[in-house]
C-alpha cells in the first residue's frame, strides 16, 4: 500500500470524523472550520486582521470565513506584519491548583472541586507583546509566570457530560496566567481575580491547533523558560481535573459560549515557591512551550506611571 493510500484510509476511517458526520445528520450546530489546522491571527500589510493556516516557518495561507462558522483555505500566501492572539476571547475561565505537583509545592491540599476564577478579556496579551509590570505593584517584585494549556470552546456548551465534552473544543493554544502574587493573596478580599486581572496578564497564542491534531489533551508536556532557563517542566497527565471534566463542571447550568477560553492550571516550578523566589523583571523574556502546539514568547516591561 502506498503512503498516499494509507493516509486516505486513515482519514476515511477516522472515528472522530464519523462522529462529526453523525452530529451533523442529527442536526447539531457544529463548527465547519476545516479540520487539522494550525490557525493564526495577524495584522497584514494593509492593517487588516486576518486568519491564516500556518504552513511553515514564517509561512501562512490566508483563510476565509469565520472562526466558529467555518474557515477555509484560499491558496493565497500572506505576509504577517504583526502576530495576534488566535482569538478575542468572550470569557476567560481559569483553574487554580489543578496539577498535583503544583499543589504540593504550595503546601495546599488537593482540591475536591476545581478552583475557579476569571480573568477579564482586557487582560489579553498578544504574542511578542510586552507583559506590563503594574505601576501599583512596585512595593517589591511580585509578578509571576504560569505556563498553561488553554482550551478554546467552539460551540455553545451547557450541561455537557464528560463523555462528550471534548467534542465542544475548537482547539488548544498556549497561555501564561501572569499573576501579581501580593495582589492575588491580599488585594482581593480572599479572591484571586484581582491579582490575575491587570492589563496584559493573559498572553495567548501564537497558534490555535484544532482539536483534531490533539486527540488527547492529557498527553502534553508543558514548559516555561525564563530568559532561556527552564523553570517549569510538567505534563498534563498530572492534572487533578482533566480537560473533559473541567468542561463538564464549568458547563453545569452555565453556557460556555463559542470563544470561551479555559486556562487549565499550571504545573510546578512557579516563581513564588522557589528559594529564593523568582519574579518577572523588566527586560526579561518568558516563553511558554506545549508539545504539539509550539511556543509563546513575551518580553517584560514596567508599565508607565499613571
Amino acid at each position: 500500500m502506498s503512503e498516499r493510500e494509507a493516509r486516505y484510509r486513515t482519514q476515511m476511517f477516522n472515528p472522530r470524523r464519523h462522529q462529526v458526520l453523525l452530529l451533523f445528520l442529527l442536526g447539531f450546530n457544529i463548527t465547519q472550520t476545516k479540520t487539522d489546522m494550525r490557525i493564526i491571527r495577524f495584522v497584514d500589510s494593509k492593517g487588516s486582521i486576518q486568519f491564516a493556516r500556518e504552513t511553515g516557518p514564517q509561512q501562512a495561507e490566508r483563510l476565509s470565513g469565520d472562526l466558529y462558522r467555518g474557515l477555509q483555505p484560499t491558496g493565497e500566501q500572506v505576509s504577517i506584519v504583526r502576530a495576534l492572539a488566535p482569538l478575542e476571547p468572550v470569557n476567560i475561565f481559569c483553574i487554580g491548583l489543578n496539577y498535583r505537583e503544583h499543589a504540593a509545592e504550595t503546601g495546599a491540599e488537593l482540591p475536591r472541586n476545581p478552583v475557579i476564577f476569571m480573568k477579564p478579556t482586557s487582560s489579553l496579551c498578544h504574542p511578542g507583546q510586552q507583559i506590563l509590570l503594574p505601576a501599583c505593584s512596585r512595593q517589591g517584585p511580585e509578578v509571576d509566570y504560569e505556563a498553561e494549556l488553554a482550551v478554546v470552546i467552539g460551540r455553545a456548551a451547557r450541561n455537557v457530560p464528560t463523555s462528550s465534552a471534548l467534542d465542544y473544543v475548537l482547539g488548544y493554544t498556549c497561555a501564561n496566567d501572569v499573576s501579581a502574587r501580593k495582589w492575588q493573596k491580599h488585594g482581593g478580599g480572599g479572591q484571586w481575580t484581582r491579582g490575575k486581572s491587570f492589563d496584559r496578564f493573559c498572553p495567548l497564542g501564537p497558534v490555535l491547533v484544532t482539536a483534531d491534531e490533539i486527540p488527547d489533551p492529557q498527553d502534553l508536556g508543558v514548559r516555561a523558560l525564563l530568559n532561556g532557563r527552564l523553570m517549569q517542566d510538567g505534563h498534563t497527565a498530572d492534572m487533578i481535573f482533566p480537560v473533559a471534566e473541567l468542561i463538564h463542571r464549568l458547563s453545569q447550568d452555565t453556557t460556555l459560549l463559542p470563544g470561551t477560553v479555559i486556562l487549565t492550571g499550571t504545573p510546578s516550578g512557579v516563581g513564588f515557591t522557589r528559594k529564593p523566589p523568582v519574579f518577572l523583571a523588566a527586560n526579561d523574556r518568558i516563553r511558554i512551550e506545549i508539545d504539539g502546539i509550539g511556543g509563546l514568547e513575551n518580553p517584560v516591561a514596567a508599565a508607565p506611571e499613571p
